[in-house]
This record gives structure tokens, sequence and C-alpha cells, in this order.
């Protein structure tokens, strides 16, 4: 379980500065949720997009007290707990799920972050585990998409020795980003280090990059990190936009997304990102992946009332 106390090691110690309890319970589910199969285990959920094969990925959990420190920086842990209690679940906690995303696209594999790895101790790490439970090697994955540079995102890319665990994979990241993450390893050895280890991988895009064409288009997301990226992935009429850490709790992040989160690095800019995708992807329906949502992190955003909610598929 990965607590309070040892959040702060992961954000100072992991590959490059970061962002439990089982998830707690989702809210209910979209009327017309696309079509699924059945998950190979508590870890793995299969599911299509078109005609593309998908999988959330379980990697771990975070579990964060309900006390100012990280989430409403800007309200009190009393307003966090009455959200909290209207939705029914546990006030004196947050509970944030980590589930990097797999797609198989013709002769590509595609991977969408790639968890905390080593360095989160018990609570996170299990994405090559994951991996393994629907036969998928390290080694097959072409191209590894990272959303932004936080140690719960690019930690699991590196082994215990700092060697790359997908070492086939083309790094994509964008410029924006690529370029903030070496000005911070010039102020830390072990991460000029493992920015060294991926340099020859890594390929930048712009934001709005047609990526891989016909399936994967970046989304500029501004203000979690100066190149927070999302993708939206296609496939004929079907379409999922993967939203990396523009929300990362699934009941306050939705409902008050104007609350300040500690992990935002430009506030305002985040805040009114957040608003916005939670806003126009309401309107228009379109199907999420949320990295930090309840397993799987598949679902719709919603307007309810005077707030917008969120449904898991």
């Amino acid at each position: 379980m990965l607590t309070l106390r040892t959040l702060p090691v992961l954000v100072i110690s992991t590959v490059l500065s970061a962002c439990g309890k089982d998830p707690v319970p989702p809210s209910p589910s979209p009327a017309e949720p696309a079509a699924t199969t059945a998950a190979a285990s508590g870890n793995v959920h299969e599911f299509k997009i078109g005609e593309l094969t998908a999988y959330a990925l379980k990697d771990g959990d975070f579990l964060i007290p309900n006390d100012g420190k990280i989430f409403a920086l800007n309200r009190s842990p009393e307003d966090v707990a009455k959200v909290l209690e209207q939705a029914g679940v546990p006030t004196t906690e947050l509970s944030l799920s980590i589930q990097p995303l797999l797609v198989k696209s013709g002769d590509r594999v595609l991977l969408f972050d790639t968890g905390a790895g080593v360095t989160a101790g018990e609570a996170a790490g299990k994405l090559l585990a994951s991996m393994n439970e629907v036969g998928i090697a390290p080694a097959s994955v072409t191209d590894l998409f990272l959303s932004h540079a936080h140690g719960d995102h690019i930690g699991g890319a590196f082994d215990k020795d700092g060697a790359l665990v997908f070492p086939n994979a083309t790094v994509r990241m964008s410029a924006a980003e690529w370029d903030a993450t070496k000005a911070s390893a010039a102020e830390d050895e072990k991460r000029a280090a493992l920015v060294q280890t991926i340099a020859s991988k890594v390929e930048t895009f712009a934001p709005g990059a047609e990526i891989v064409q016909g399936v994967v288009k970046a989304v500029d997301i501004k203000g979690h990190t100066p190149g927070h990226s999302g993708y939206l992935i296609t496939s004929g009429t079907e379409s999922l936009l993967y939203i990396g850490d523009v929300a990362h709790h699934y009941i306050v992040s939705v409902q008050e997304p104007e609350w300040t989160i500690q992990f935002d690095q430009d506030a305002p800019t985040a805040q009114a990102s957040r608003k916005e995708l939670i806003e126009t992807n309401a309107a228009s329906g379109q199907r999420i992946y949320a990295v930090h949502f309840p397993f799987p992190g598949l679902g719709k955003f919603s307007h309810e009332g005077e707030r917008f909610v969120w449904s898991k598929e």
C-alpha cells in the first residue's frame, strides 16, 4: 500500500519524479457500454477499440489520506469529505489506481505509460506480471507513449539496474516534456543517467501531432507538466481518449475540477484544462481511459445536476 509517508519518496527518488487499498466502488455503468471480453484476471481487462485489441494492465494502487496536503489544496479536508460522503465512499482517504494501457495495432504493440515499476515497493510494479498473463513480452513493445515524465508513468520503463525494460520500443513524448525532462536531469546524477539511457530511443512530437497514422494522435493537455499529453486512439468509427493525469480521482477531480492538486505544476492552467476536457467529452460522449481511476479506467463523463460525474464501463 502506498501511503502519504511513502509518496514523497516516490516523488523525489523515482526515475524522473512523480504524481491503495483496492479501488473504491465505481459510479454506475452507462446505459450502453461498448462491447468487452472477459478479463484474464483482476489485473487484466481485455476490450476493443473498433478492430483494435486493447488491455488495461494493473500496475498498483496509491492510498492518499484526506489531510489537505495532496488533494484540494485550496479547500479544506472537510470539503473533500463532503464530496466523498455524498458519493457514498470513505471520507478519510482517496484511492488511486495505476493502469497502463496496451493496444495491438497490426504488427505494432503500443504501450501508454509504464506505471511506477520498481520505484514504489509493493504498492506497484505489477505491469510486467499483468503483461505476462496475456502473453505479451516486454521485447515485443514497439512504441512507448509517455503522457509525461512523472515516476508513476515512466518508472516502469527501467529495471532496478536502470536498464530499459522495453528495449525495442521507440519512446514517444512531446518535445516540451522531453526538454523539461532533460533540464531536470541536470540537477541530479541519477536522473541524468536515466535520461542518457533513453535518449537514443526518444522521438518527440508537437502538440496535436498524428503519431501513428490513423491510430494515435497526440492531445495537448496543458498545466500538469510542461509537455503533458493525452492520446486519442482511433479505429474506424470508434475512439478512446487516454487522458494521462488531467484528472487523478474519479470523484473529486471530476466533480470539482477547479480544486487544486499538489501534482499540477501550473495549477490554474491545469484546472482550466481539466474542466474543459470533462465538459467537452461529456458533451460528445467520448469514451475515456483514465490511468488513475478505478480499474480498469474505462468509462465516460456525463452531466448530472450541477456537476459532472464519472461512469465506469
